[in-house]
């Protein structure tokens, strides 16, 4: 081994040990509470759809709502330190600690951690633009970037590598929680009856989220084959189109009980998690 390598696998080490350490430990179990709140939310408001109300079945609608409450500026600023930090945990599962992987699953957690480390920090931005008095759409956001990234070099394959990226995370949700992977993720609860309510809400919360991610993710490979990038809409799109077909409201209602569900398992995570 090189000198070169032998320095940068001591740096790695460092930045492992820094991401390692209580503080971040602690803002990123902050940000599982966070993102809990918010799918609940998001599933309180698809149940509303399904009713034909009005509503934004997504984080920027569940954001707004958050911070319509007298509390709303300090959550929201709360929102972003808790998402900054789970961004941050998601960067360094999906990088430092990846490395001491098996070379067949590093590439599998570099996706899916990485995925999820652009979301959550999409997510913390959306709460830094709410906290200063920025306010917007986030369907509108999902189709000005469709719309760009149709327009740029790769074009109409780079829409459609995303919608099949954002289809892939999703089948790994509903894989992880038919096959309960998520318990790895807890510190032991078998054989009491709170251990088999946490294990149901974590199969249903799971499957719904990864149904969720899966529809979204047709919809920007709908919008590339048919080169109508403003058709990609995100998940309120998604959950919008799903209402109009005949079975359409059960379906969400369904998908709506399965994300609060995550949210519930999401806060079950912040406490008890294995960081």
């Amino acid at each position: 081994m090189s000198d070169e390598d032998t320095a940068l696998g001591e740096a790695a080490n460092a930045a492992e040990a820094v991401s390692n350490t209580r503080v971040l430990d602690v803002v990123a179990r902050s940000g599982f509470a966070v993102m809990a709140l918010l799918h609940i939310v998001i599933g309180a408001i698809a149940i509303a759809l399904a009713f034909g109300q009005p509503g934004q079945a997504e984080p920027t609608g569940a954001i707004e709502q958050l911070a319509a409450n007298p509390w709303g500026p300090g959550v929201m600023w709360a929102g972003l330190i808790g998402c900054a930090g789970l961004s941050l945990w998601q960067l360094s599962e999906a990088t430092l600690r990846a490395r001491h992987l098996p070379a067949g699953q590093r590439l599998g957690k570099l996706i899916s951690s990485g995925f999820l480390a652009v979301a959550y920090g999409s997510v913390g931005l959306t709460f830094a633009g709410f906290a200063v008095g920025l306010r917007g759409d986030s369907g509108d956001s999902t189709r000005d970037f469709s719309t760009a990234l149709v327009q740029g070099p790769l074009g109409v394959p780079a829409l459609i590598a995303l919608g099949l990226t954002v289809i892939g995370v999703g089948i790994y949700f509903i894989v992880k929680g038919v096959r309960k992977q998520f318990k790895e993720e807890l510190h032991h609860f078998e054989g009491t009856r709170r251990g088999r309510m946490i294990s149901a809400l974590g199969v249903a919360g799971h499957v719904a989220k990864g149904i969720a991610l899966i529809l979204a993710g047709l919809l920007f490979v709908v919008a590339a084959a048919t080169n109508r990038p403003g058709e990609s809409t995100g998940l309120d799109g998604s959950l919008k189109a799903l209402r109009d077909h005949p079975a359409g409201p059960f379906l969400l209602m369904a998908i709506a009980a399965g994300l609060i569900s995550y949210g519930l398992f999401a806060l079950v995570r912040a406490r008890f998690g294995r960081m």
